[in-house]
This record gives C-alpha cells, structure tokens and sequence, in this order.
C-alpha cells in the first residue's frame, strides 16, 4: 500500500530533502527552492561536531572514607576524611560524592558502637577473649598433665590469669594432675554451681588415677581446679584444670605426687590397683555424719565393701609376685578375708555401736601390721593415712576449693 504524501506543501521534484541531479542547488545568493521551510537543513548539515569532554576522576580520599568505614577502622579518622572529600569535590568537580556521604555515616556508626563498648564494660571482654585466642588454651592460659607451677596472686583460689611454670623437684603452689573439657559445653555459660559440680565430681575421681598410693598423699595435700568464668565462656573456654595444693596458702609442695603406670614397677601398680578396689568402696559410704543417723544405710553399704574385699583378695592372688614380695602380698590377702568376715558382721548389726565395733575391726586388718609389711616389701608408703577432715584438710563437700580462671 502507498504511503501518502504529507500534507503541506511539496518540493517541486516530487519528494526527498534534495533537488534531482541536474537541477541547481541552493547556494549563496540564490533562493531556496524549499522556501524559508527548507533552510534549517542546510545549517544543520553545515555546522561542526562539539568537542568531546574527559570524564572527571573519583575522588581518592572519599574511597579511603568509604573503606575505613566498611572496616569500621579508625572511625574517627573515616569520618574526618569523608568531610574532607566533600570539600575537595566541590571545589575540583571531581566525582565519589555517594562514597564520601557512605563513609561519613558508617564510620558516624563505628563511632557510637566503640563509644558504647568501651562504656558497658565490652571493650575489656573483648581485650581478654583476644588474649585468650593468643594464648591458644581456650582460657587465659593453660597447664599440662604433670606440670608445676607457682600462682602470681600467692594462692589457688579467686581468681587466676597466669601462672609460672616451675620444675617439680622443686617448691611449688601446685602439680596438675588432670584437665577435662566441660561436659554439655553448649553456648550459653551453665552457671558457677554447675561448674564447681562438674570439677568435684570428676577432679577426685582423676586424683585417684594420678596419685594411685593414697598413703603417700601428705595430710596438708587437697585438690584444687581452675574452672571457666562467664566471662571466659563467651570466647570458648570450657577446660576445668586440676591440681594438688597446700591447704596452708604460705606453705608449698616438694617433689611430684604422681604414682600411676608411668612411676611404678608392675608389683607396684598391681598392689594398687587392688587396693583401689576397697577405695572404690568407701568413696560409697552414706552421706549421713554418723552411723545412728542411717544404720541402715550402712548395713547396706557393707555389703559393698564385702563384696570390694572379696575381689581385692582375688586380684591380688592372681598376681605373679616377684620373690621378695610374694609372702608377704600372700599373708596381706589373708588379712582381707578377716577383714571381709568383720564386715559382714556388721552388716548383721542390731545397733550402730556393734556396727561400729565391727568396722574397727575390719579397719585394723586392711590398715594393719600385715598391710605395713607387704608395703614396704614392695617400695610404697607405710604410713597408714588418717581420715580425720581436721586433719586432711578433707570435708568441704560442695564447698571445697577451687579456682576460676
């Protein structure tokens, strides 16, 4: 279909902004056939093209701003140099308005952020959770199985944040003896009770295991631990320590406690190991102070320790003792069958003064001359322990000691 001429008058060639070939072109002093309608073509095919102008640059100092207040590093000093980069745009024409705006209201946020820090305290966990990292323990610090050390503030309580490692030849405050992560360690802190009952249950029990001859612990000896604090926790610290100390905070320890498989001869370890399966015994005794308070708790509880005596006398049977010990183990189970029998009878008790009675008697053979004899044939301890609290320094139940850090 044929488009229609526009309306309005045409160019006498019949169409097209130029005259066919032949025909005069409209030039200077001669008029255009288009009339005054046609005069705009010729200026505008005959002006020039403008200049092309170079885009300004970025200004250098809005994207310092800008950086410093994405890292919210050195506020202060962002928020300086997005005032200034302003400035220097407005007077260059150069361009990074947006990032100088930007930086300035980051590093304004940094600002009040470590304002707020610094006034709640958050600065200072922040410092310690930093110095926790450094030390690569978890804690403030951190103290090995075996190792000895000196306290800085002079005693294993309060609270703690270094320690000097010493030789354990030597005097020392403390000897580690074990060190276990926080059971159910989970985000949120479980509290100072929880911890402390944590770190007594299992700090004992690992005592046993370390120092295994319970008559070579001195009476002034008890266990101390270092356990996480609020603080601490936030930054992953969930390591309880545990050591031996002095129960006279100006008195110190000589020599290592540790008797386990690492210290002693097979006879050695064997003797004990039986022995700490009548320990394991009396760790079950009732809670009640005195026997007329739960005698029969402790009919109960005999039957245990009769059992324990039984597999004592067996496993120490069982041994192939070396020459010079051997008789001497032998009469010593033989003392365990008597002191078996004396439990059992208290077991029988009609009274908590016969059960006591009966209790003594068995006391005397477990802890006795034939005890002493097989001992000292085999290298351990001969002094009977006394199980006084007063004298132990034992018996602090859940208010015993201990340390945070």
């Amino acid at each position: 279909m044929a488009t229609p001429p526009p309306l309005g008058p045409q160019p006498p060639h019949g169409g097209g902004p130029f005259p066919p070939p032949g025909q005069p072109q409209p030039g200077a002093g001669q008029p255009s056939p288009y009339g005054a309608a046609a005069e705009p073509w010729g200026r505008a095919w005959g002006q020039p093209n403008p200049a092309w102008a170079p885009t300004p640059p970025v200004n250098g100092v809005a994207i310092a701003a800008l950086v410093l207040g994405v890292l919210c590093f050195l506020p202060g000093i962002g928020l300086v140099l997005g005032v200034v980069a302003l400035a220097q745009i407005r007077k260059k024409g150069e361009r990074g308005k947006g990032m100088a705006v930007a930086g300035i209201g980051l590093s304004t946020v940094g600002a009040l952020l470590m304002t707020l820090a610094f006034t709640t305290g958050g600065a200072r966990d922040a410092y310690e959770g930093l110095r926790s990292a450094a030390s690569g323990a978890g804690g403030t610090f951190s103290v090995a199985k075996g190792e000895c050390f000196d306290s800085r503030s002079g005693s294993l309580e309060g609270y703690a944040y270094d320690v000097d490692i010493v030789p354990c030849d030597g005097a020392h405050d403390a000897e580690v003896f074990a060190s276990f992560a926080m059971p159910d360690g989970g985000r949120d802190f479980p509290g100072d009770d929880a911890v402390v009952d944590a770190a007594d249950e299992r700090c004992y029990a690992y005592s046993e295991a370390y120092a295994m001859d319970t008559w070579a612990l001195p009476a002034d000896v008890d266990v101390y631990y270092f356990t996480p604090t609020r603080e601490s926790w936030r930054y992953g610290d969930r390591e309880i320590t545990c050591m031996f100390g002095n129960v006279d905070p100006k008195a110190h320890l000589r020599g290592s406690l540790r008797q386990d498989r690492t210290t002693l001869d097979d006879d050695q370890l064997a003797f004990l190991e039986a022995d700490a399966i009548l320990n394991g015994a009396f760790d079950a005794m009732p809670e009640a102070e005195y026997v007329e308070d739960d005698l029969a708790g402790h009919k109960e509880w005999a039957t245990q320790v009769v059992d324990a005596l039984e597999r004592q006398a067996r496993a120490l049977r069982a041994h192939d003792w070396e020459p010079g010990a051997e008789q001497e183990v032998s009469d010593y189970a033989q003392a365990l069958d008597e002191a078996r029998e004396a439990w059992e009878a208290a077991h029988e008790a009609s009274d908590a003064e016969e059960f006591t009675d009966r209790w003594d008697d068995a006391h005397r053979q477990t802890d006795g001359t034939k005890a002493i004899t097989a001992r000292k044939a085999l290298g351990l301890a001969t002094a009977p322990p006394t199980y006084d609290d007063e004298d132990t320094g034992e018996g602090d139940g859940e208010d015993g000691p201990g340390a945070e850090v």
